[in-house]
């Protein structure tokens, strides 16, 4: 496999942007996907972003930014919770193939929220592992409830924020990546009716005044 120059994790994070601007324009590029890129990345992989984000079908990762084969390194599970495999994997893409990039990826009307309020506001317990979900999703709805929220996106971009806050506390293998310079994580927060991603957080780049995090 041809190994290109890597890319900072600012060019990383410029690169998913207009591959999602693409998308949600409609004029995508489909790049790497064809016969030679399979070839290419048979051999080995060197993706430039891991992305871990929701389960959900509609948040399908290399469509909605416009990628190929060999460019993403996806984790999901239901409401991006984290257990110690998600983290080893997150791990794992930083620190063994170099991805310069972490992105948790949250969306509106995602279930797991949903069902994590109805949880707190009904006082309802989810059946099986579902209730595992909950529980790991129960502390961002009640600290977006202390801090006033009031809608979907509230809930939705807060436990992005407190994803990406929990992954730099508990992982001081990202913490020291993203100290370093050498690793930056954002969480991104998907429309589904536009389809474009919008930064509510982001530690280790510089984000320019039009780009910054949106509070609601």
């Amino acid at each position: 496999m041809t190994h290109a120059a890597a890319p900072s994790p600012q060019e990383a994070f410029e690169m998913l942007l207009a591959g999602n601007d693409r998308f949600a324009l409609s004029t995508p590029e489909h790049p790497n996907q064809d016969a030679a890129r399979r070839a290419e990345t048979a051999p080995g992989q060197r993706p430039f972003a891991v992305l871990f984000g929701c389960s959900d079908s509609r948040l399908a990762a290399e469509i909605i930014f416009d990628r190929g084969l060999g460019d993403l390194f996806v984790v999901r599970t239901a409401g991006h919770v984290m257990g110690p495999e998600v983290l080893g994997s997150i791990e794992y893409g930083v620190s063994v193939l170099s991805c310069p990039l972490v992105v948790v990826l949250g969306h509106d009307a995602c279930g797991a929220v949903a069902a994590t309020r109805a949880a707190v506001d009904e006082g309802t317990t989810a059946d099986g592992y579902v209730r595992d979900v909950v529980e790991r999703v129960t502390p961002s709805v009640l600290a977006a409830r202390a801090a006033g929220a009031s809608t979907d996106a509230d809930f939705i971009n807060e436990h992005v924020r407190a994803t990406v806050a929990l992954l730099t506390d508990r992982s001081r293998v990202l913490a020291e990546q993203v100290a370093a310079g050498q690793t930056a994580v954002v969480g991104l927060s998907y429309r589904l009716a536009d389809g474009r991603a919008h930064l509510v957080a982001a530690h280790g780049l510089d984000v320019p005044a039009d780009q910054q995090p949106t509070i609601a």
